[in-house]
């Protein structure tokens, strides 16, 4: 007698949103659903207008107290278990894209909204991993910085505390984050009319003496910060900020090879007073020279 064949349960492909998730997730990229409209899911009910304190403060990827997708680019995660757990099962169904948290990936994406736009990155910036999108490009860099949208028209930063659509590997080398990119989200518009107004701030002396782990003699550090401070006191109509930024990092590249310390907090100090003096905010100015040192610092690690 015929023995019957048992029944085999049906399996069903994932859905291929889950699919490229999943695929992402195995290279290190937080991922997660995008709604119709390149949107994130909304948050679930213990969540909505921020009830639950938003996960909390919304600094990191990953797992979170709600069982489904929830607060946007922080739901993004690697964790295979909770991409294709039941309670984010719906939203995969639903799903008209996948999105990734570039800061979780080591990554910072400028996303260029527009044929300008893309114009100027050509002329601006150094070429990198390029991946076309529906009205643009995302030129994608190595590296981790704040995000800020409109930096300049049709350009917004995305990277830490942002998501981006997941659109391919795109093409060509990715580059170390450079500093022109960084510089968008410090540099002001315009550098406001002075007015007449002296800088108040204290202007701090480089001193050789407590600069005991440089290599360079008191010469060679002054000429390169009064070149620097030429360059920002020149831009008094508009850029005076980013020339701040520019010239914090000049100096710092100095001294890479130094052992320290080499006193560049009050080289710095005085990019700062330089800066405020032509008009920029002081809070524009200490960012940007702060962000200037730190990359500078970084150039050669």
């Amino acid at each position: 007698m015929t023995q019957p064949t048992p029944l085999r349960r049906a399996r069903t492909a994932p859905p291929e949103a889950l699919r490229i998730a999943l695929e992402l997730a195995a290279h290190g990229v937080p991922a997660f659903p995008l709604r119709a409209g390149k949107r994130p899911f909304g948050n679930c009910p213990d969540c909505k207008n921020s009830a639950c304190g938003d996960r909390p403060h919304m600094k990191h990827t990953g797992p979170c107290q709600c069982p489904a997708p929830c607060h946007g680019w922080a739901a993004a995660t690697t964790a295979p278990h909770v991409l294709t757990s039941p309670a984010w099962a719906a939203a995969w169904h639903r799903a008209h894209g996948v999105g990734y948290h570039p800061g979780g990936a080591g990554v910072t994406v400028v996303d260029l909204d527009n044929p300008a736009a893309i114009a100027w990155a050509r002329a601006q910036l150094p070429a990198t991993r390029i991946v076309p999108t529906t009205r643009g490009e995302h030129w994608i860099y190595r590296g981790v910085m704040r995000s800020a949208n409109g930096v300049r028209p049709g350009v917004d930063i995305k990277s830490h505390m942002q998501y981006a659509r997941w659109l391919g590997t795109g093409t060509g080398r990715m580059l170390e984050l450079p500093p022109p990119v960084r510089a968008l989200t410090v540099k002001e518009d315009t550098t406001p009319a002075t007015g007449g107004v002296v800088s108040s701030l204290p202007r701090a002396v480089w001193d050789r003496h407590a600069a005991t782990g440089c290599r360079h003699n008191e010469r060679f550090v002054r000429t390169g910060l009064e070149r620097g401070l030429t360059l920002v006191r020149a831009r008094a109509e508009s850029g005076a900020g980013s020339q701040a930024f520019g010239a914090a990092r000049f100096l710092a590249v100095q001294h890479t090879a130094c052992p320290g310390p080499c006193g560049l907090a009050a080289l710095g100090e005085e990019i700062v007073a330089a800066a405020v003096a032509v008009g920029v905010p002081e809070a524009y100015a200490r960012r940007a020279v702060a962000n200037g040192l730190n990359t500078g610092q970084g150039a050669t690690a």
